[in-house]
This record gives C-alpha cells, structure tokens and sequence, in this order.
C-alpha cells in the first residue's frame, strides 16, 4: 500500500470488509485527521477520525449530515460506516466547478431551503460537538438566552480563552450578554448547519454545492449567516440569493461580528492566545457594549 502522508492513519479505520491500496492525508483537519482512502476493488472513501477522538464524536456527525439531508433538503456525502474512532464518508469534489457564480447562488438557495424549517425551541436533543469542545444544546425558548449561555458564556471557563481574555474581558461579555435582546432583533429558531464557513462547502460529482461537518442545532438563521460572512471567502451572490427567498432584516451585516463571537470565542477555547482572535472579540464588545 502507498501513503504519499501516513501521520496517523491506521487501517483499523476502516471497518470490517474495507481495505486501502491508497492512502492521501487532506489538509485542514483542525478537530480530527482527514484521509482520502482508494479502496481495494475500487472506489474512494474519505476518512475521518482517530484514536483521539472524543466518544460520541462521529455518530453525533453522522446524525446531523442525515438530519441536513433528510429534513433540510442539503446534499452531503453519504454515510458508509461509523465507528468510534473514525467516520467513512462518500467522496465528494474540494474543488469548486467553473461556473462559481452559479455554484455559490444554488447554494444560497439550499441554505434558505435548510432555513425554512422552523422550531418552537432552541437547541438539539443532544449537545454535539464544534471542532473538539462540546456544543452546548440544551433546549430554551428564549433566543437570546440560549445564545448567551450556550454559545458565549460557555466558552469564559475554557482554559485557551482564560489565557487570552482578562477577568475585565469576560466580564465585559457578560454585560453584553445582558444586552443581547437590545442589540439581536428577535427570530424563529430555524434548522442551521452550524458551522457554515467557506471550508465546509464543497461540490458532489455534478458540480451542486454539498455540505460536510456540520454541527446541527435550532439556532437564529442570522447566526448561521453571520460566521458564513465574517470567516471570509463566500461571495455576495450566496447573500443575495439567500436573500431572495428570507428577506434581510434592517442592519443584519451590522450585527454580524457581534453574532459571530461564538467562533471567536471557540477558536480562542481551541487555540488560547495566538493571532487575533482576542483583539477581535475587544473591539466587537467595545462596539456593542
């Protein structure tokens, strides 16, 4: 068997019946390793995982790539297997096809397709997982409580942000927490990715927009849009297609780096004190707060 990128590939990765003649490290892999596998007898799978990976991890994946096809109407790679220590994944296309412009508007439309699916409650009937820290999902009627609690507050203990943020900045995002229902308008919890950035959307065989590593819950669709925006490299026909099927409410760019905050806070919670990541989040409580 060739491995132009061993790493950490094991073949007890792959389950039972399954055997690599191939095996291609991709590159990311923020939360766990990413193997694109050429299969004995033919074929290629993708493969995620390792023997560090929290319990749990991959079910939770695999329950919300199901739940985004099935009820959200998303393309997303079928899933092969799932084990404790890996996630084997149809093989889809990293690369974008040609005609981008067309690409990124089908797109937008499929995320407000996800969008139109509404809920009574916040959150998921489980936690889940963004990156390698556990997505609080407890259920709350309450928007903006469930997004101060669940994707701000949580994060304060975390030993990367306490390394990074003083006690004079997490207690200035607890008094912007507060202020949440002032500065967010109010919406309908809608069924969200959860982890929309540009990495994360890719193209099956015939060139439509899939989706992968989703973290599922009921969350502001606003939310969702605001991480999509601010993590860069999704164009303006994405917005504005979206935008033709949910029409924007007054000032949604404006809020979208107070919105944002969560993946900020979950990088710093991943990462502690590197880059920018702890500037950004000052200067977003600054202006909000």
């Amino acid at each position: 068997m060739t491995t132009p990128e061993r790493d950490d590939w094991s073949p007890d990765l792959l389950p039972a019946g399954l055997a690599a003649t191939a095996v291609t490290r991709l590159p990311g892999g923020v939360a766990n390793s990413a193997w694109l596998v050429q299969l004995a007898g033919g074929g290629r799978v993708v493969v995620k995982g390792g023997p560090a990976s929290p319990p749990g991890l991959f079910q939770v994946e695999a329950e919300g790539l199901a739940t985004l096809r099935e009820v959200g109407r998303l393309r997303t790679p079928e899933v092969i297997a799932v084990t404790d220590s890996s996630l084997v994944l149809e093989a889809l296309e990293p690369e974008l096809p040609a005609d981008t412009d067309r690409f990124w508007e089908e797109a937008g439309r499929a995320v407000a397709g996800l969008h139109a699916n509404t809920s009574p409650r916040f959150g998921w009937e489980r936690d889940g997982w963004l990156g390698r820290l556990v997505q609080r999902n407890g259920w709350d009627t309450d928007g903006h409580r469930f997004f101060a609690e669940h994707r701000i507050l949580r994060y304060l203990p975390e030993p990367g942000v306490r390394l990074a943020l003083n006690a004079a900045d997490r207690a200035a995002l607890e008094r912007l927490c507060v202020r949440l229902p002032l500065l967010v308008p109010p919406g309908p919890a809608v069924l969200t990715h959860g982890d929309l950035w540009r990495t994360n959307v890719i193209a099956d065989p015939a060139g439509r927009p899939a989706f992968i590593d989703p973290a599922v819950c009921w969350m502001w669709a606003e939310a969702e849009l605001s991480m999509t925006y601010c993590t860069g490299g999704v164009p303006r026909r994405f917005f504005d297609a979206y935008h033709e099927v949910h029409p924007p409410v007054d000032g949604w760019e404006e809020r979208t780096g107070l919105l944002n905050l969560r993946e900020l806070l979950c990088a710093l919670a991943h990462f502690g004190p590197t880059g920018d990541y702890a500037e950004q989040v000052r200067a977003i409580v600054k202006r909000f707060g």
